[in-house]
């Protein structure tokens, strides 16, 4: 009897179709077609200001690699979440990978919601951040006009605040920077 040969997880992740980004979270392949509008721009203007103030360090402490949807392996080619911005002090992790496999656990990661990835984002991946030791999070949600911030705190997330609107805030950990939400929105 012959057996069909089937593709591991991470050859089914690789050969997904342009415009669906895929992560293996908790054994399951999980799949997402690319962002709108509202989420492109909330992760270009945080880009934008996080990588000039805490990756370049203009007008804030520099020292960070501020990363748009890295491929983070917290179990090679097994845990592989792609968080729409991930964060590393470079005294944890001095430089850039060359390939695209991310195997440093980052020091912060950013999800920006959806309605079709809003508990995915809650539910599944927070859970995996925590179990590997992301030490911050910030959940964002454009609809609603809000940030999340969290704080990894004996293997649990807790609430260091909540913004919306055009809240200006200073948040862990980039509390050096002030943070204008609106100009997140639009």
């Amino acid at each position: 009897m012959l057996h069909a040969y089937k593709p591991s997880l991470y050859e089914q992740l690789g050969s997904l179709p342009e415009g669906l980004t895929g992560e293996i979270l908790n054994g399951q392949l999980h799949t997402q077609p690319r962002p709108t509008g509202p989420h492109a721009r909330v992760e270009s203007e945080l880009t934008h200001d996080l990588v000039g103030s805490y990756g370049r360090g203009r007008g804030g402490p520099g020292g960070w690699w501020i990363l748009v949807e890295p491929e983070v392996h917290f179990v090679t080619d097994q845990e592989v979440a792609v968080p729409d911005l991930a964060g590393w002090r470079k005294g944890r992790m001095p430089a850039i990978p060359d390939g695209h496999r991310f195997e440093t656990v980052p020091d912060w990661v950013c999800e920006i919601l959806s309605p079709s990835t809003a508990s995915k984002d809650r539910e599944v991946k927070m859970p995996i951040y925590a179990q590997y030791g992301v030490a911050y999070a910030w959940l964002v949600d454009p609809m609603r006009r809000t940030l999340e911030a969290y704080a990894l705190e004996d293997g649990e997330w807790h609430l260091l605040g909540e913004a919306a609107g055009g809240d200006i805030i200073a948040m862990a950990p980039f509390e050096a920077l002030r943070l204008d939400l609106g100009n997140l929105w639009g």
